[in-house]
């Protein structure tokens, strides 16, 4: 019933991740600064689990690719899946370890966040060196913080609240109950 569950879960976390961008898009100046797909896979670590998380992470960026052309495949989709991917298994793996009070979420956030950073950059490293391009730091450092900061801001604000909302209305409880069972 679990697994069920999870999968279920997966599968809108997904469909949420290919569809956000959608509407954060018709915010032109901000838009792609909003991280869109991060939020659904982060909610899907922390909810589902790293198993999870890891697939609908690497899945939701290129999914998206293949059906819309956006992002592009290489370099930006590519990377993404990885970056993805490691926000679903980190948030999962510190949320199961760390005490289950509400400041432990943003540490569990907060270290996903940089853990997928710096797995984005090292990713484009090697993909921009592929295609005979560089990957300077000042390349890394536009995208993984100045361009994103709506979205980390974003992140940090909206994933907690959720996450409390859920715990508040017994849904994680339920949830922490039948993984126990």
């Amino acid at each position: 019933m679990k697994q069920t569950k999870n999968l279920v879960l997966s599968a809108l976390f997904i469909a949420i991740g290919i569809i956000l961008p959608f509407f954060t898009g018709q915010i032109p100046q901000i838009g792609s600064m909003l991280c869109p797909m991060h939020i659904p896979v982060i909610l899907c670590g922390f909810i589902c689990g790293w198993q999870y998380g890891l697939a609908v992470g690497f899945v939701t960026p290129l999914l998206r690719s293949v059906m819309f052309g956006m992002p592009p495949i290489m370099p930006t989709a590519t990377a993404m899946a990885f970056e993805l991917a490691v926000y679903g298994v980190v948030t999962a793996f510190l949320y199961r370890r760390l005490p289950k009070k509400n400041s432990y979420l943003y540490v569990s956030l907060i270290g996903a966040m940089l853990a997928g950073r710096v797995v984005w950059g090292l990713v484009s490293i090697v993909l921009y060196g592929m295609t005979g391009k560089s990957f300077t730091f000042r390349i890394f450092l536009s995208g993984a913080v100045l361009n994103a900061i709506p979205g980390i801001i974003l992140q940090i604000v909206l994933i907690p609240v959720i996450m409390m909302a859920l715990k508040k209305a017994g849904v994680l409880n339920a949830y922490a109950a039948e993984e126990r069972n």
